[in-house]
């Protein structure tokens, strides 16, 4: 009962904590991305890129906008990998060979930063700061980009405009990310986590023997990783690892960094649409999702049947003894359904009910509350959705937000909801039916279905999370994961542009005794329906042959 207490207090206090920054800090990013004035380090940064931040653009340009720089950052991120050897602070490591590169850069760019490698011995500490943790930054702040013009698309009316790319990326680097990095990161090394460039120190273990400990700009990075929904960790353990993650309260901590962006955003939705209610109709649906799962994986996992594991209070395999079941099944449930792909656990050790869920979290489309910006813009078309759905109930042409919601805008929404899907199933498919991926997998039968299973979906919805039971640093697995992590990521933000694009240009139809209101309850309620039905029952089968089945055997 203690235990259970204890993880009804850590879940409250998070929510407490997040309730209590919801409101100020949706608001300030509002008038981050709404402000005339530029402050002069990004007037610098503008005139080294050689862009007009006032320049209004077009969805086409804003896509263009994003493409470029991403492609741009793969490429850069890739040849800091291969000449690694060459470059100051290598700490004598070799180049990372190209498909793993390959692999790495399309994994940090598109915001999935999923590791085939363990990061403590296979990357020196120029590519972790000067490659990974910068990208951490600016993959997030795309993601903040396209939700913002997503909701000018909404807001605007009658012009095709919807924000400038490049001023909205800055911004959100300069004005949101770096001061809050800043002050996790100050907070993390206070509570213990480690920040340095010292070479690695050998130490004498209880048992007599020596072991090398590396030092490393941990707490910075983890620090960023955690509050843009990144995830890759600096050791291969990642936020198991005392070095990044050194106590109960450094673990909750953490846990309130991933989340506070994607649940503060509603609020900034609703700020610049003119109506908070339609900002706390979105969080509602977004919080009861997540605490749902909370609730499933934390039960499963206390409850999971043996001797053994109620003699320890629950299913203690793959957990870490310093934060307990109950902590392990939180940051589980937030880190899924966030696309951060950071873990205090093992995954697959995980029951196998529980590991389930974790996989329903991503497979949902990772919209509760989601990753930094794409948690939002996803929401946000299946609100669409929902309100097509209601439309047909009712016999009368669907509006969300004054905009209605035609023939075009269905179908641009109904592509978002396919790709990842399509992206997961297609390629698990291929990965099971060919012989080579299969000596991979440590595992067979339900279980090891659900390993490349779970690797498909986490690179599809950008997560980087894994069931460990997969050796994926293979070429096979290397290639076809990064191919899918940038699939899964620039697909979908084609049609959520193109999207924002097509709402701006509509009129404003006004409100009348048929329109749906949705800032009620009830329409909270019709949008948790519409992301477990329209995005769930997708791959219910999929899920039928792997957790379900072992779960039920």
């Amino acid at each position: 009962m203690n235990t259970v207490l204890a993880d009804v207090l850590q879940v409250s206090a998070l929510i407490v904590a997040l309730v209590l920054v919801h409101r100020p800090f949706g608001d300030y990013m509002a008038a981050v991305y709404t402000s005339s004035r530029h402050l002069r380090v990004e007037r610098w940064i503008y005139r080294a890129v050689g862009v007009s931040p006032g320049t209004e653009q077009r969805w086409s340009a804003y896509l263009r906008g994003v493409l470029a720089f991403s492609a741009v950052s793969v490429l850069f991120l890739y040849l800091l990998e291969r000449v690694q050897n060459r470059l100051p602070l290598s700490l004598g490591f070799e180049p990372v060979s190209p498909d793993q590169a390959f692999n790495t850069a399309a994994s940090f760019v598109s915001n999935t930063n999923w590791q085939s490698y363990s990061g403590e011995t296979a990357m020196g500490y120029l590519v972790q700061t000067g490659g990974l943790a910068v990208q951490n930054f600016v993959s997030a702040a795309v993601g903040m980009a396209v939700a913002v013009a997503l909701v000018r698309g909404f807001a605007r009316s009658r012009t095709g405009e919807i924000g400038n790319f490049w001023a909205d990326l800055v911004r959100g680097v300069v004005r949101v990310l770096l001061p809050v990095a800043a002050l996790a990161a100050i907070a993390l090394v206070a509570a213990g986590a480690v920040q340095n460039f010292a070479s690695a120190q050998e130490v004498t273990t209880l048992t007599g023997t020596t072991q090398h400990l590396p030092g490393g700009a941990v707490a910075s990075q983890e620090a960023i990783k955690e509050l843009g929904t990144n995830g890759g960790g600096f050791f291969n353990a990642n936020s198991a690892h005392p070095y990044e993650n050194p106590s109960a309260l450094t673990n909750l901590f953490e846990i309130f960094l991933l989340l506070v962006i994607p649940f503060s955003l509603p609020r900034t939705f609703g700020t610049l649409v003119g109506s908070a209610r339609q900002g706390y109709a979105i969080v509602a649906a977004m919080g009861a999702v997540w605490l749902g799962a909370v609730v499933a994986v934390t039960g499963l996992e206390l409850a999971h049947p043996g001797a053994a594991v109620q003699a320890a209070g629950g299913a203690m395999e793959g957990k870490e003894v310093r934060f307990g079941g109950g902590a392990s099944s939180l940051f589980a449930v937030s880190t899924t359904m966030t696309s951060t792909g950071a873990v205090d656990a093992a995954h697959s050790s995980f029951s196998a009910l529980g590991g389930g869920v974790l996989l329903l979290g991503m497979m949902l489309g990772e919209v509760a509350p989601g990753g930094v910006g794409s948690g939002l813009y996803g929401m946000l078309i299946i609100a669409m959705i929902a309100v097509f759905i209601a439309g047909l109930m009712v016999g009368r042409t669907p509006e969300y937000l004054g905009k209605k919601i035609r023939p075009r805008e269905m179908k641009l929404a109904a592509c978002y909801i396919l790709v990842t899907p399509a992206l997961a199933l297609a390629f698990t498919g291929a990965a099971i039916a060919s012989p080579t991926p299969a000596h991979s997998m440590l595992n067979s039968g339900p279980h090891g279905f659900s390993e490349v299973l779970y690797a498909y979906t986490s690179g599809a919805n950008n997560n980087g999370s894994a069931f460990a039971g997969l050796s994926a640093d293979t070429q096979w697995f290397n290639t076809t994961i990064g191919l899918v992590m940038l699939l899964g990521r620039f697909l979908p933000m084609v049609f959520v542009l193109a999207l924002a694009g097509s709402l701006a240009q509509q009129r404003p139809v006004p409100v009348g005794a048929g329109t749906l209101r949705t800032h009620k309850p009830l329409f909270s309620g019709l949008l948790v329906g519409a992301v477990l039905i329209v995005a769930g029952l997708t791959f219910f089968p999929a899920l039928a042959l792997g957790p379900l089945a072992e779960g039920l055997s």
